[in-house]
């Protein structure tokens, strides 16, 4: 190898290329994210229009406010939390997207404690 700066420099160009981002296409429609709790995966669905997410999992259904803080950042406040743990606001960011669906990160607002998921769009 004659120059391992060079590859090294081209390997580091090649890691970091940026990933597709087509948000404005997920800002609005019907959604399942499938999630492993305890060794079995759990499914939920979720409509989201520009105001309103309305998520059914597990037979029930809650409804949060959505407020787009540009076009891949969103935030969530439940409408009638029932406990102290759902009057926190969860704060998601679109990560990539491709044709069915977008890889997300999301997390209580001010929470270090990051998670990520996928979701794939239904319609």
């Amino acid at each position: 190898m004659k120059n391992p700066v060079f590859i090294i420099l081209l390997l580091s160009l090649i890691a970091c290329s940026d990933k597709e981002r087509n948000c404005k296409d997920y800002k609005t429609g019907t959604f399942e994210f499938t999630k492993e709790i305890k060794g079995k995966e759990q499914t939920s669905i979720t409509i989201r229009t520009d105001s309103l997410q309305i998520e059914t999992y597990n037979g029930k259904t809650d409804t949060a406010t959505v407020h787009w803080v540009n076009d891949c950042e969103f935030v969530l406040h439940k409408l009638h939390p029932k406990t102290m743990a759902e009057q926190k606001a969860v704060s998601i960011t679109i990560l990539a997207t491709d044709k069915k669906g977008y890889t997300f990160e999301y997390s209580y607002v001010g929470d270090a404690k990051k998670q990520r998921g996928t979701v794939t769009k239904l319609n």
